[in-house]
């Protein structure tokens, strides 16, 4: 990237008015109340335990698990089914920038692009925020992809000179998959370009296509706008960091599915996870990562019973930022046996890196939930099988947490810059595992406790009920 230019009072059987007093007729009367504070319990205990925990996710995945399932295959479309974020709005690009049309800030949406459309839509934007745009690209998951091929996003003021131009493509492997291109507006110290409050347009396109599948492609967009830090800071990136990579994490793996989109990434912090992927599948996590710190990852795919053929760049490792730009990624082959793949080492997450001319470095500018993308592809099946495989993911994340630049505004959306204290718990400083997995435990025996005792205030309330009833 670098520097890119109240309840309502029932009534009886035909209306009547309980009696004067304001006690029940009789107990049957009092059966709906009771019912709804069973109810009301349930509800509170899943909501403690749910809320409690980093992420909301990390521990309540078996508690929710059939309705997060039941969700994600109503959001589900494209390459391996991939998960669009509920309540996206629908949204048409344009074939031109006069009929584009308005993307709010920190909204999400959904739209679609043919093969040879560049679609339009519309910015409003300040004179003292930053603006990002991504757009996540899913083609369907029988065409026949290049390497070259892909989204290209580009934001350009009401003259049409350039902002920012990013893109993406589908890489050596040529499997179909959801690919995610960036774009940005930048309030920059001495600028000319790009600066003042007005009109700007984001156009999407494919990045080959002539030599790009026919089907349509649906589109994931969101947008988000950083303010002004309340205090200046250096215009220099970081002139020096840990380069070096740690060795991977070890430990006993925990069982973590991924998630089938950025909106339904599985938390997780430092650790090592265990799943299954299937070929043509993407996998998708978030890990917090706070400023100060750097975080290293690898992925695991385990051996086949048949190890006779090869698969180029089989295995994807991709790291994305919290406005889902993405930093890094690594590819590896593979043969049949256990393979492993690991991002490069990286600096620590601060705001003056957005001044380096690295895309990864620039990437690396701000706090929140970064997200892993692991994908395996489609090819494997060819010789290997339709799987599943086995898969480990090892997350570390070094240095001491820092404070952040503080904002002159509210960032959108709301907190996306920033790590709850939940987060920070998932996420222990120094390499402490077993302090954070305690941490997490002591989070989730703490909404447990925090709902049980509703529950027994509630089952309290509604003995009583049963007894003035009778």
């Amino acid at each position: 990237m670098g520097r890119w230019c109240g309840v309502r009072r029932r009534t009886g059987a035909g209306g009547a008015r309980p009696p004067a007093s304001g006690r029940p007729a009789g107990a049957s009367a009092v059966r709906p109340w009771a019912t709804a504070a069973v109810r009301l319990a349930a509800v509170a205990v899943l909501l403690a335990t749910t809320a409690s925990l980093p992420g909301g996710t990390a521990l309540a995945a078996g508690a929710a698990g059939a309705a997060g399932a039941a969700g994600a295959a109503g959001a589900a479309g494209g390459a391996e089914g991939y998960a669009f974020a509920d309540g996206a709005a629908r949204v048409e690009g344009a074939s031109d920038t006069a009929g584009a049309a308005l993307l709010q800030p920190g909204a999400t949406y959904r739209s679609s692009l043919a093969r040879n459309d560049t679609l339009y839509y519309r910015l409003e934007l300040d004179a003292d925020s930053d603006t990002y745009v991504s757009v996540t690209a899913v083609p369907g998951s029988e065409g026949e992809v290049t390497a070259v091929d892909g989204v290209r996003v580009a934001v350009r003021d009401a003259d049409g000179a350039s902002c920012s131009l990013g893109s993406a493509t589908f890489g050596a492997a040529h499997s179909p998959r959801p690919v995610t291109a960036w774009g940005m507006r930048e309030i920059e110290p001495g600028a000319s370009r790009c600066q003042d409050a007005g009109t700007y347009y984001v156009a999407v396109e494919r990045v080959r296509p002539e030599d790009s599948p026919p089907d349509d492609w649906d589109l994931e967009l969101t947008t988000a706008t950083e303010p002004r830090p309340r205090r200046a800071g250096p215009t220099e990136p970081p002139g020096t960091w840990d380069s070096a990579s740690p060795e991977p994490l070890a430990g006993q793996p925990e069982r973590r599915a991924g998630g089938s989109g950025f909106a339904r990434a599985t938390a997780v912090g430092q650790g090592v996870w265990q799943s299954d992927i299937r070929p043509g599948q993407t996998l998708y996590y978030k890990v917090p990562v706070d400023w100060g710190r750097q975080v290293y990852a690898s992925a695991e795919l385990g051996g086949s019973d048949d190890a006779s053929g090869y698969t180029t760049g089989a295995l994807r490792l991709g790291l994305h930022n919290p406005v889902r730009g993405e930093v890094d990624d690594a590819a590896k082959g593979y043969t049949g046996r256990p393979a492993a793949v690991g991002l490069a080492a990286l600096p620590p997450v601060a705001y003056p890196n957005r001044y380096a001319s690295s895309r990864q470095v620039g990437a690396l500018r701000f706090a929140g939930d970064y997200y892993l993308v692991v994908h395996l592809a489609a090819q494997v099946a060819d010789d290997f099988g339709d799987g599943p495989f086995g898969l480990t993911l090892r997350v570390r994340l070094r240095g001491t947490a820092e404070a952040g630049p503080g904002y002159t505004g509210e960032p959108r959306p709301k907190g996306v810059f920033e790590l709850s204290a939940a987060d920070r718990a998932a996420a222990p400083e120094n390499g402490a595992t077993r302090d954070g997995d305690a941490a997490m435990r002591a989070v989730a025996v703490g909404g447990i406790g925090t709902g049980s005792l509703l529950l027994a205030g509630l089952a309290v309330w509604t003995v009583t009920a049963r007894r003035r009833a009778a």
